[in-house]
């Protein structure tokens, strides 16, 4: 084997075929001449593969086995591409320029099902197609310009339907032929052959990309910044450009800057690892490449992947660099996922590409025991592998095993060649070694006598400004103490406590050189005295020790810095201060007891009686009860309240303070009272700290805005037995507060209470409570949440959602379950403040563990409609309706969500509704964004006012459909005929769901409407503004006098039809046409009399041949 060359240390990384897909075409019988592979998608599951004839194969990746085949007789298959948000959806496109979204349903194991069908662009070849990423509309270019969406799953498409939306729409027309689609965040990004342009969807604006036009195919996409400061970004547009350039454009369109890569594709090409054939490597530089990417794809690790028929090239955009590029032959079609390229070739063939740094190929090559092609990387790209880094994933060991496996007799060469690289190998622990001895001589510490740790940095060392050391390196340790050292001032000046802790803290952090925290730094005087009281009950035998330890502390908490300003004396406790402390501590630990068992005692007599059923289903018994138990838990477990009186003043007042924030410095101020010997001038600083805050803390509450804060956890520990009980009273309490309609100045509201003991209660029955209350107190429900953020606020699923990536989220939130709705409901409240509507779409896998009801809370009411249409639909067809009954709590429900689906993405009310309040012309043919859930509302069981209700409101909002079957269902036939008249649309009488007449006199009176509704129709023009050409035409679907004969004389025949128009009055003239239908119907009308006697006639001789 010849000697393998040297890669240049500037590339890192590989193209690798590790996976052949010719069986998978073969089994697939896509490997002939006559039967090929015409189009590819790709995503996290599936391999999509169309072929000329008209067939999708759905590959599973995990094993490649096909799952499932759809067919397509409209074509062969020119596009796919599946939904990169929900893999139940994909979508195709035909060589007759059908577009079909098709949803497999395979979880539910249900049939594969065509959502939605577009014909926009019949007759054009269909070039980009392109998902919505939150939403399920995909976006469809052809070769005239012309781009649309189609709504995936807004069609009707049950059998026998009188109607079917189909919810496309033009979204625009562009110069030329459409190359790419892209979309992301909400706008849609269009490359045609001479320009790109920007669409905002929402907004419907557009604008270029740059100024410049060009002539040819030319990509473009989207450049999520997801890495390093971009993190958060709006993403960028990258735009290919004649002469193998590529414009950088910002989110809003304006080219930031111009790529170059002509220059940069001189390098020689990488050589594609595969087992095919043995790579090859030629360092000879090549001419620079001018060339035109006809497409631009985002890869993963912020890379921009484009090919042309005879290459494949990486780039690295951000800075400016060509990561790899490889020759590959015949390439038609690349598609991306991750780092893995599918490449599909003109000749029909695929392949399977990974993009992997060189020592992560080496690894995987050593685990498909592919030993000579790993031998060859290894030498071709030994600045990879002789790396420290790369001991992680190759081992020296390893290496030594791949050499022992080449064969001498022809390998002699390469082994010489890895031998080389062994040698070179760097250990694996050289980087962290090094990084400890560059820190070790660069840095290092000590540790005071006080406990105080002391970094010191040598780095420029010779200038104190520049290393920011607060004490010169060559003053001795004896020396520091003495800095350190307290020194009075005679001149006392009012000093403020906290002002001297926080200028403590904040001189002490200028003068640190690394910015870490340090647990270990000097306490301030006050909570250092606290830390003294508290730790006194547990460690009584080493009283000395704590006094010794706070003495020496007191010589170090002032620092050189606070010579020059005022300084507070703080003497050290005595030893009478602490016997004090210590009276004090025990006073407190007898009352706590006795507390508790007086809570014990309530606790039992209450539980006790709530066993009689008299007392727990009787409100007037159980309320008695509860507030009986209510005084022990408060003095107990409620928010403790002080009265700190302040003496040593001209006036004494006292000050309640709850158990919050405020309680705290209050304590601490306490400890300071009781541990100072001289209380003159602390207790003025006191006064004077403690005069605002009362005055803030009485206007807030007499205002209303004191809102007491949520506890999670209870303020003291409680025995086990008893807090089941307390639990099983407090959710009692909670309960009958809900639903109490007075207070009295006896009871806690449910509100306040839920706030104060939410550490007491069961948050799965506390959520149903505030289901069942939510509309007379929201605010309970608001508590609710808060303290359910409070408790999942440390969960690791709280931070994925806090860095947005939706997918990633819900990926997390599925790996919770199972769970309760309260564990799950803090996460999505979250979700959806992050994400909006794309999050609520995506509830609707939480059902039923999230029902509508806990949604309808959490989202907007218009955000709801889209997570309650996707709930509805991921049911099997057949099932739908039950199932949407079965959400019906309470009924009233059904009329609520209606009114909220005729509102919402519904035609204008001047487009349905004329002035006068009758039906437009043809109004009922425009499309209704949430029409499936709709037409299910209008058909679920009612009462016969809930169907007045439900028809009154389909006609304020001209919802005609609605109207008409809610008419035929309450039987005023005369008022839907009124109707249909005014529509003008023969065909709402016809078919399963039409009104059709039953008696003759229905007929007439709808003859009678339609001459008197006819002469209001006369100037309205046909359809796509063009008017008639012929009377027939116009009569094959409109409603006038004559069609209605025709259609009557089909059931009844023509003489009588023409009997019932004479006795309306109508003086009609029949056209030629309807002549010859009723000449044909009579001749019919015969026929069938003469078939139906001869057929009597024989029926009566076999039957008297039997008898003989």
């Amino acid at each position: 084997m010849p000697c393998v060359p040297l890669v240049p240390e500037n590339h890192t990384h590989v193209l690798a075929e590790f996976d052949c897909l010719d069986p998978l075409l073969a089994a697939l019988r896509l490997d002939s001449g006559r039967l090929k592979c015409t189009c590819l998608a790709v995503s996290r599951k599936w391999l999509a593969l169309g072929t000329s004839a008209g067939g999708l194969h759905l590959i599973q990746r995990e094993g490649w086995k096909q799952r499932l085949i759809l067919t397509h007789k409209e074509g062969s298959i020119t596009q796919v591409v599946c939904c990169p948000h929900d893999e139940d959806f994909i979508a195709i496109a035909t060589s007759q320029g059908l577009v079909v979204v098709w949803e497999l349903q395979l979880e539910r194991r249900g049939r594969p099902e065509r959502v939605s069908v577009s014909w926009e662009h019949r007759g054009q070849a269909i070039t980009a197609l392109c998902w919505e990423t939150n939403a399920l509309r995909v976006f469809v270019g052809d070769t005239a310009g012309k781009v649309s969406f189609l709504r995936a799953g807004s069609s009707k498409t049950g059998k026998g339907s009188a109607f079917v939306m189909f919810p496309v729409q033009t979204v625009t027309n562009v110069d030329s032929k459409v190359v790419q689609l892209g979309f992301q965040d909400g706008r849609l990004l269009v490359s045609s052959l001479s320009r790109c342009y920007i669409c905002d969807t929402e907004k419907e604006k557009f604008w270029r990309v740059g100024n410049k036009e060009r002539d040819g195919e030319y990509g473009a996409c989207f450049f999520p910044q997801s890495r390093g400061l971009s993190l958060g970004q709006p993403p960028l547009l990258y735009c290919a450009r004649p002469g193998s350039r590529v414009w950088e454009a910002n989110f809003n369109g304006e080219v930031v800057s111009t790529h170059q890569f002509k220059q940069l594709l001189s390098c020689p090409p990488l050589p594609l690892i595969t087992n095919r054939n043995e790579p090859q490597y030629n360092a000879l530089q090549r001419s620079p490449q001018s060339l035109a990417f006809a497409k631009l794809l985002y890869m993963g690790d912020q890379n921009l992947l484009t090919w042309t028929d005879s290459a494949v090239f990486i780039f690295t955009p951000q800075n400016g660099q060509v990561l790899l590029w490889t020759e590959v032959k015949d390439v038609a079609e690349i598609v991306v996922y991750r780092s893995e390229l599918f490449c599909l070739h003109g000749s029909g063939r695929l392949s399977h590409f990974t993009l992997l740094s060189a020592e992560r190929c080496v690894e995987r090559l050593l685990r498909r025991e592919s030993w000579l092609l790993a031998a060859v990387v290894c030498c071709m790209f030994q600045h990879a592998i002789t790396t420290s880094r790369s001991r992680k994933c190759i081992p020296i060991d390893r290496l030594e095993h791949l050499k022992s496996q080449l064969s001498p007799a022809t390998a002699a060469e390469l082994i010489g060649q890895l031998e080389e690289v062994i040698n070179k190998l760097e250990p694996l622990d050289s980087a962290s070694s090094s990084r400890r001895s560059s820190i070790s001589s660069h840095e290092s510490f000590n540790v005071l006598d006080c406990g105080i740790y002391r970094v010191i940095s040598r780095r420029g060392s010779q200038s104190e400004e520049e290393t920011g050391s607060l004490i010169n390196q060559s003053t001795s340790e004896e020396e520091r103490l003495k800095d350190f050292s307290f020194v009075p001032e005679e001149d006392h000046v009012d000093h403020d406590p906290q002002y001297s802790e926080r200028l403590e803290v904040e001189r002490s952090e200028q003068g640190l050189p690394f910015n870490i925290p340090l647990s270990f730094r000097p306490k301030p005087p006050r909570i250092a005295l606290q830390a003294v009281k508290e730790s006194v009950s547990s460690f009584m035998k080493k009283t000395t020790e704590k006094i010794n330890t706070l003495q020496m502390n007191s010589e170090l908490w002032q620092r050189p810095e606070f010579r020059d300003g005022p300084v507070v004396d703080m003497p050290a406790p005595t030893a009478t201060d602490l016997d004090k402390m210590e009276n004090v501590y025990y006073d407190e630990m007898s009352s706590t007891e006795a507390d508790l068992n007086e809570l014990q005692t309530a606790t039992d007599h209450a539980i006790a009686q709530i066993q009689d059923p008299y007392v727990l289903l009787d409100p007037v018994s159980l309320e008695e009860t509860l507030l009986e138990w209510l005084p022990a838990l408060e003095k107990v477990l409620s928010p403790v309240t002080f009265e700190l009186t302040i003496s040593g003043s001209e006036s004494n007042g006292s000050i309640p303070i709850d158990d919050g924030g405020n309680l705290k410095r209050f304590r601490d101020h306490s400890s300071l009272l009781h541990s100072s010997s001289d209380h003159g001038e602390e207790d003025s600083h006191c006064e004077s700290e403690l005069e605002p805050d009362h005055e803030e803390i009485d206007d807030n509450v007499s205002k209303g805005f004191h809102v007491e804060p949520i506890r999670v956890t209870p303020p003291k520990p409680v025995p086990s037995e008893l807090q089941v009980n307390l639990n099983q009273l407090a959710m009692l309490y909670l309960e009958h507060s809900c639903f109490r309609k007075h207070q009295t100045k006896y009871t806690v509201s449910c509100g306040t209470f839920l706030r104060r003991y939410f550490h007491l209660l069961d948050p799965e029955r506390v959520r149903r409570m505030c289901l069942l209350c939510h509309r007379d107190q929201p605010e309970v429900h608001s508590s609710f949440i808060e303290g359910m953020h409070e408790l999942t606020q440390s969960s690791k699923v709280a931070d994925v959602i806090q860095r947005g990536d939706l997918q990633r989220s819900l990926r997390s939130l599925r790996e919770l379950q199972p769970c309760t709705a309260s564990a799950l409901l803090p996460h999505l409240y979250r979700l959806y403040e992050k994400h909006g509507e794309a999050a609520v779409r995506t509830l609707s896998q939480f059902y039923p563990t999230i029902t509508p009801a806990d949604v309808t809370i959490m989202a907007d009411q218009r955000h709801f409609l889209p997570y309650l249409d996707n709930l509805v639909q991921s049911r099997a067809e057949d099932h739908r309706l039950s199932f949407l009954q079965s959400l019906l709590d309470p009924e009233s429900l059904r009329q609520d969500w209606l009114e909220l689906a005729l509102s919402n993405d519904a035609p204008l009310l001047c487009d349905t509704l004329a002035p006068s309040g009758d039906p437009r012309w043809h109004s009922h043919c425009f499309s209704w964004g949430y029409g499936r859930l709709l037409s299910l509302l209008i058909r679920l069981p009612a009462d016969h006012s809930s169907k007045q209700a439900m028809a009154d409101s389909c006609r304020n909002h001209g919802y005609w459909m609605g109207y008409l079957y809610l008419c035929n269902q309450l039987q005023r036939r005369s008022e839907a005929f009124s109707t249909i008249c005014q529509l003008d649309d023969i065909g709402l009488l016809e078919g399963p769901e039409g009104v059709e007449p039953q008696t003759l006199d229905e007929w007439k009176l709808l003859i009678q409407m339609s001459q008197q509704s006819s002469v209001s129709f006369e100037h309205v023009p046909g359809l796509n503004g063009g008017g008639w050409s012929d009377n027939s035409g116009a009569s094959a679907g409109k409603v006038t006098p004559e069609t209605l004969m025709l259609m009557l004389a089909r059931s009844t025949g023509p003489d009588v039809a023409l009997d019932v128009l004479e006795e309306c009055g109508v003086q009609l003239v029949l056209s030629p046409h309807s002549k010859l239908i009723c000449e044909l119907l009579r001749v019919t009308e015969k026929r069938q009399r003469a078939i139906i006697q001869t057929m009597l006639e024989r029926c009566d001789r076999f039957l008297w041949s039997q008898h003989a």
